[in-house]
């Protein structure tokens, strides 16, 4: 059953914000060229249950050359779709966290076949 509380913009961003609180600090350090965008819903031509996504040059791929010029890479977090598959606040509050610490590793290069034997999936 879907999250039927209320819930604003801002509370879900602060539930963005409690994610990333999970991670390490010395890993956020190591955040390089990184922007956090929370979403409605992902584009069209993607399923419409993704909860969140990575678009960038994970760090392990990046090169001498690649500073020069580059955009920031990004990490969307759908918030229409993670409303959808949670039936509580506390269930939100974790689904949330994982979703952000799923496409933070994304950027440091772990795939998803990593993360699912890691227990992030």
């Amino acid at each position: 059953m879907p999250f039927s509380e209320p819930i604003t913009d801002e509370e879900f961003e602060a539930l963005v914000e409690d994610g990333l609180e999970r991670i390490p600090e010395a890993l956020l350090d190591m955040l390089d060229n990184v922007v956090m965008i929370v979403e409605d819903y992902p584009p069209d031509d993607m399923p419409q249950d993704t909860l969140g996504l990575y678009e960038g040059v994970p760090l392990t791929e990046r090169d001498e050359g690649w500073l020069a010029g580059a955009l920031p890479d990004r990490i969307f977090i759908y918030q229409q779709p993670l409303l959808q598959m949670c039936g509580s606040r506390e269930e939100l509050v974790e689904e949330v966290a994982v979703t952000v610490i799923h496409e933070i590793a994304h950027h440091f290069g772990i795939d998803d076949d990593a993360l699912t034997e890691l227990g992030w999936d």
